[in-house]
């Protein structure tokens, strides 16, 4: 009786072990799975944010550069100056979406394009009311605003760089 007992509760404690082993597998698969999941959205949300950043940046660099030429040809118009801002506006959007999102690495890239940008564009606003600061021609600010572009490309290897797209850096 007392081995028949033993059989049965071996047996029974046997399964238990194995089932509470499975279950506590099943839960390590679970959370490997949520790790997974996380760390794949983690690099589509950067993918996006940086692919936005870099292509408002541009967008943003050009409007200056065409901006430069309007006031040269012609005199920039409110349609202009509209255009100038708009573009401003959406890089600024991305680069404070960016502040939140990217690593160290890229932000100190994306800053430097940013700080970069922002001065172009002041000159520019001073220049176009006729009241810029010493030292601060049409020349200077067009070899500014050409400045920008090394940046960029600074910028957008550093990204890359964190996407794993490129080993460059």
């Amino acid at each position: 009786m007392i081995i028949a007992v033993a059989g049965v509760a071996g047996t029974l404690g046997g399964s238990l072990l194995t089932q509470r082993g499975s279950e506590r597998a099943k839960r390590r698969e679970i959370e490997l799975v949520r790790d997974h999941e996380e760390i794949r959205e983690n690099h589509s949300l950067r993918r996006t944010c940086y692919v936005e950043l870099n292509r408002d940046a541009r967008q943003f660099t050009t409007a200056l550069n065409r901006h430069l030429h309007t006031m040269r040809e012609r005199g920039a118009e409110d349609a202009d100056r509209e255009a100038l801002d708009e573009a401003k506006n959406a890089h600024r959007d991305r680069y404070s979406e960016a502040q939140m999102i990217a690593p160290e690495q890229v932000l100190t890239r994306a800053s430097a394009v940013n700080q970069a940008l922002s001065k172009v564009y002041g000159q520019v606003k001073r220049l176009e009311r006729g009241a810029p600061e010493p030292g601060e021609t049409m020349e200077t600010v067009v070899q500014a605003q050409q400045e920008v572009w090394d940046m960029l490309r600074r910028m957008r290897t550093a990204m890359r760089h964190d996407l794993g797209v490129s080993q460059e850096e």
